[in-house]
């Protein structure tokens, strides 16, 4: 029997219980998670997990031997404070992303944590979207050839989410909180680009929030263009991608988060997240010998407990991190340049 990860949460909202927990619990027999911290235990929008024990003590969990890792998935305005805490009581550390809200603040807690021989990791669940792996899927099967561009899309129609914030914050911008998974499939796949143009608005005007950004990354002839609005009454896909020899278009996002909002569970449900045939993209190109093809592709079952995965091989295995420090420098510098000539 392999060693157990004992993992505990700091934090006990939507994140701790949408986008963690159900992944962990479907990993019981390598992962536990033994404590979850909350300021206020009387609030329960959330159920209880069997087996976890709640805490508005954070001592309790900061110097419990037992636990090797905390995860923060507190409001990203206390990240910083937070797995500063978690480092300086010699704890491995997870945080959610926005990871910081300056890349200031991340420098110097990787440099604490490399002090002293922690692991401090952004948790980018979104590297397993079904579609970005369905995407690399096509990439790798090599029938687009050279590739000319892509572009991936993160749109809604919620005007009313703009329309009710009268002032602008840099860490609560659009850009911020929705880039931070697109930019990091991105870096994650192609690394760093030659050079990024941005383009990120305010479509309210100055003293409202960002609600538009549309930025480039250029590697070599490869343009990958990353735009999100919160204006599209109609999105638009969620890929496409154009080579020499064809293209790849799909418009329905993973569905993984789609699911989680019906609390349908990765725990006994094979299905989630899964595809329907009809949400499948279409691949167009031509094969060596000129001839046209069209065919739908498979979507890649998505999964986000692969996170937790590569972390348990991290820290049980000594595996190399999954997301590594350069990587989320690099995003949030990148979130700070979009931003900074915003008012």
């Amino acid at each position: 029997m392999p060693d157990k990860l004992t993992i505990a949460f700091i934090g006990n909202g939507k994140s701790t219980n949408r986008y963690h927990a159900p992944f962990v619990l479907t990993r019981n027999d390598k992962i536990r998670i033994k404590k979850i911290y909350a300021r206020n235990l009387q609030k329960k929008d959330w159920a209880r997990i069997d087996g976890v024990e709640y805490t508005d003590d954070l001592d309790s969990v900061l110097h419990d031997d037992e636990i090797q890792c905390i995860v923060v998935t507190t409001p990203h305005n206390h990240h910083y404070d937070y797995a500063k805490m978690v480092l300086e009581a010699g704890k491995n550390c997870v945080c959610e992303k926005p990871f910081m809200e300056t890349s200031a603040e991340a420098e110097e807690l990787f440099a604490l944590a490399k002090e002293k021989g922690l692991m401090l990791q952004c948790y980018q669940n979104r590297r397993f979207d079904g579609d970005f792996l369905t995407v690399q899927k096509v990439i790798e099967s090599g029938k687009l050839g050279d590739l000319l561009e892509l572009e991936m899309h993160f749109d809604y129609y919620r005007p009313e989410i703009p329309e009710r914030v009268d002032f602008f914050d840099p860490a609560f911008s659009y850009l911020y909180g929705h880039g931070c998974h697109t930019l990091d499939q991105v870096i994650s796949y192609f690394g760093k680009p030659d050079r990024v143009h941005y383009d990120v608005r305010q479509l309210l005007g100055e003293g409202r929030m960002n609600d538009y950004f549309d930025l480039d990354l250029y590697y070599g002839v490869l343009k990958v263009s990353v735009k999100s609005s919160y204006f599209r009454v109609r999105q638009r896909p969620s890929f496409i991608i154009y080579g020499k020899k064809g293209m790849f278009e799909k418009y329905a996002k993973d569905k993984q988060e789609a699911d989680l909002k019906k609390f349908y569970l990765p725990l006994g449900h094979p299905d989630f997240g899964k595809d329907l045939p009809e949400e499948y993209g279409t691949l167009i190109y031509y094969d060596e010998a000129g001839d046209y093809h069209e065919e739908k592709v498979e979507t890649v079952q998505g999964d986000y407990g692969r996170y937790y995965d590569a972390l348990y091989e991290t820290l049980i295995n000594g595996k190399e991190v999954l997301v590594k420090p350069e990587e989320t420098l690099l995003q949030l510098r990148m979130l700070e340049t979009g931003v900074k000539d915003l008012k």
